[in-house]
């Protein structure tokens, strides 16, 4: 039986150190469970992958706690019990979320509103006012830590996806054109590039501050990077649905071979046919499409 790995990521380091140094600062005014609890939630929500879904849920966290404590205050003034406030008020937050469109969880504004309407010596104003600015407080240090402190670049993932694509392009011209009549699908490639584009959506959500304009160019060029490679692989699925390969021209076979594919189709080319123009034109637009995506991922 293998042991779990533990493992501990940035992420993980940095939302700790968030939440100690927001605590910390709220210890110097005046530290309670609720204020610590707060600061907690809110640096928490701040550590996100990205800089913008830093920004969307530090909105959506003030959002939250200023709603809760809105609903708590409106209902506090109306002379209904505590209990039948808090039901009222749940179901009143949890449909304007929906209302809204929301992604975030509810939890917080109900907490808040639950707080308020169960302690009848708090200050509903006070205390909501002061919920809102440990939320920020807390916030505040996540979104300067996850910025400032090893931002999450994923540049070296997408890097690392287009090389392993280059590597299963060099796989499929071998399986085309090694002798057999098996040929190759294109489906595993279509994925890759579904990852690509996922990681890219990262790429374009995170700022780092310090690097805006470079951040502007890497992003251009991959993007690139992305459209040579669907357009790559479109060639590939043509050639994939052929009933078999036509024979490779000696420029493409070079071509090929100096990629260090190793081609075992050694069909010599003594006359053209349509299947062998289909398939040389394929396969050279392959060749320059590798080369050209190569050559942007080197310069970026």
């Amino acid at each position: 039986m293998t042991r779990p790995r533990i493992h501990v990521g940035l992420r993980t380091v940095k939302t700790a150190a968030a939440i100690i140094t927001a605590m910390v600062i709220v210890d110097l005014y005046g530290a309670t469970s609720s204020r610590l609890i707060f600061a907690m939630l809110g640096a928490m929500a701040a550590v996100q992958p990205t800089f913008k879904e830093s920004v969307e849920t530090c909105l959506f966290q003030i959002i939250g706690v200023a709603m809760g404590a809105l609903a708590g205050v409106v209902l506090l003034a109306l002379p209904i019990s505590h209990l039948t406030a808090v039901g009222v008020g749940v179901v009143g937050l949890i449909v304007l979320y929906n209302m809204l469109h929301i992604t975030a969880s509810p939890s917080l504004p109900c907490f808040i509103l639950v707080m308020l309407c169960t302690d009848a010596e708090m200050a509903p104003i006070g205390y909501a006012l002061g919920r809102i600015w440990d939320t920020a407080i807390g916030l505040g240090v996540g979104m300067l830590i996850n910025m400032l402190v090893f931002p999450y670049d994923n540049s070296r993932k997408i890097r690392a996806t287009v090389a392993g694509l280059d590597r299963d392009l060099l796989l499929f011209l071998e399986d085309m054109f090694d002798g057999d009549s098996h040929l190759p699908d294109a489906d595993g490639m279509l994925r890759t590039i579904a990852g690509l584009e996922q990681q890219l959506a990262l790429f374009a959500n995170q700022r780092l501050i310090l690097h805006l304009r470079r951040q502007k160019r890497q992003l251009e060029q991959y993007r690139l990077c992305e459209r040579r490679a669907r357009e790559l692989v479109s060639h590939l699925e043509v050639l994939s649905q052929l009933e078999t390969p036509g024979r490779l021209s000696p420029e493409n076979r070079k071509r090929l071979t100096g990629c260090g594919a190793s081609i075992l189709d050694q069909r010599e080319l003594d006359s053209v046919m349509e299947l062998d123009v289909v398939t040389n034109y394929h396969v050279s637009r392959i060749l320059s499409l590798r080369r050209e995506l190569l050559e942007v991922l080197e310069e970026s």
